[in-house]
């Protein structure tokens, strides 16, 4: 398991194959203003990745700072969700999109992250008939 809020670059969803396998094949939610897609598999992993449209923000440096928050807000709060994917024995990948349409206040998207990461676990802690392996 990994330090108390970190975001190494072990938890950084980078892999081209895992993002492609992730936006085909893996399940989606929103809680506005965020949209997360993610897939299950055997393991103790965490990966997590963030993005921005860039058809709404035109601006690299918006984007860059709707992604900063966006990770900083992940950072502070992954702890109960590394809790529940190490006590489920899984592998989850997942990826995090901003879908608004306005630059984020953080605390609005400290709310936001919050009850994202909460429905976030009860999906990954139903049972489901068939896990994926990769």
């Amino acid at each position: 398991m990994t330090k108390n809020n970190t975001y190494s670059k072990q938890e950084k969803l980078k892999s081209r194959k895992a993002l492609e396998q992730l936006f085909a094949k893996g399940k989606s939610f929103s809680v506005f203003p965020i949209k997360v897609f993610y897939t299950i598999s055997d393991g103790a992993l965490v990966q997590a990745g963030v993005g921005v449209s860039s058809r709404i923000f035109k601006k690299a440096h918006d984007r860059n700072k709707v992604k900063r928050l966006l990770r900083e807000v992940y950072r502070t709060q992954k702890q109960p969700l590394y809790t529940s994917v190490a006590s489920n024995q899984q592998q989850l990948n997942v990826f995090f999109l901003y879908i608004g349409k306005e630059l984020p206040v953080f605390a609005d998207l400290q709310i936001a992250m919050e009850k994202t990461l909460e429905k976030l676990i009860r999906k990954i802690s139903e049972p489901t008939p068939n896990v994926q392996q990769l």
